[in-house]
């Protein structure tokens, strides 16, 4: 009998433990459409925008980058140039970007994760270097 009693309280500790958050881990799922917009980092003058605009028939979009205090504007921006970059979004927050260069044509890929994305924020890592780490508010254009 108290061995049974024994069992049956095992049991029941391993069906509460099953039925816990650490064991039902999910991955966390987020929308292209959260992502899409200008984004302004930490309350400096540089920005992020996320288009709609497709850079070809391999799903990539393309973004843009610039910074405001070194007296750089998106206008100033030469289509598909330096400034510029294609991005590939997985809604399990893996985020590709291919910076494009104008000396050459050279294309430099940057790997980042995505830790938050709301409507109105943004945080992500470098994935090859965690320590490396971007926090973004989403800024509201008419643009």
């Amino acid at each position: 009998m108290k061995k049974s009693i024994q069992f049956l309280f095992l049991a029941f500790v391993a069906v509460a433990l099953a039925s816990c958050d650490m064991f039902n881990k999910t991955t966390p799922s987020y929308q292209l459409s959260d992502l899409q917009g200008l984004w302004q980092e930490n309350n400096t003058e540089h920005y992020v925008r996320f288009t709609k605009e497709q850079s070809d028939e391999t799903g990539y979009l393309y973004g843009r980058e610039w910074d405001e205090a070194e007296d750089i504007t998106e206008d100033d921006l030469l289509p598909k140039g330096n400034g510029w970059f294609k991005y590939l979004f997985e809604t399990t927050g893996n985020l590709t970007e291919i910076h494009l260069m104008d000396n050459g044509g050279a294309e430099i890929p940057k790997v980042y994760v995505v830790t938050v994305l709301t409507d109105t924020e943004l945080s992500y890592y470098e994935k090859e270097h965690k320590s490396i780490k971007f926090n973004f508010t989403k800024v509201v254009t008419t643009k």
